[in-house]
């Protein structure tokens, strides 16, 4: 079990799956989520967790007020796992869980929001990507280049990254800047937002 921190859902309990996903713990979570209310991207947001194992990241983004979340997981336990806690906690309405890998949903979006007009998914205003430590580096790149397609991110929007402290840094694609980065044990969070690349 891990518990939400903060916001109409604060202290309420999540499942996490008996195996195959690595929980962002609460004092890490509690730390994102403070710099993300800072760069003003939580409420009222449109959001996609990545690798949402429990979902916990993206129902903590509803909790403080988040208006559309997307948890995606190609692990059809963990997805089950994240279905379950949104109908627990009564967010149906606001948050959706999809059964996929998360390249190919990247890409989806980034096919869907080129030269159309935009649909209820994006543009995002945050993404977490927190993938198994072993996911390659070319792989979280070829996702982060989806993720910053044209009409894909909000120009405010914001990208978090976790990843070990032993990986480097992630090869962010010429549409994402580095924000920030903040250490916490063996985890790294990386924070990026949009930059156009003749900017």
């Amino acid at each position: 079990m891990t518990r939400i921190v903060a916001g109409t859902l604060g202290g309420r309990t999540l499942r996490v799956p008996a195996k195959g996903t690595r929980p962002t713990s609460e004092r890490v979570r509690e730390a994102i989520f403070s710099r993300l209310e800072h760069y003003g991207v939580v409420d009222g947001g449109r959001v996609l967790d990545l690798y949402c194992g429990s979902g916990a990241l993206g129902i903590e983004a509803a909790s403080r007020g988040a208006a559309r979340v997307t948890l995606v997981d190609a692990q059809r336990r963990a997805a089950e796992v994240a279905r379950a806690n949104v109908a627990a906690l009564g967010l149906a309405g606001t948050v959706r869980v999809v059964a996929d890998d998360a390249g190919r949903h990247a890409a989806a979006l980034a096919a869907a929001a080129d030269g159309t007009p935009a649909g209820p998914d994006v543009p995002l205003d945050l993404v977490f990507l927190d993938p198994p430590y072993d996911l390659s580096e070319a792989a979280l790149a070829a996702v982060l280049g989806h993720l910053a397609a044209p009409g894909v991110l909000a120009p405010e929007a914001v990208v978090v990254v976790e990843r070990s402290t032993r990986s480097p840094e992630p090869a962010w694609p010429a549409g994402l800047a580095p924000l920030a980065r903040k250490d916490y044990g063996e985890t790294a969070v990386h924070y990026a937002e949009p930059n156009a690349p003749d900017a």
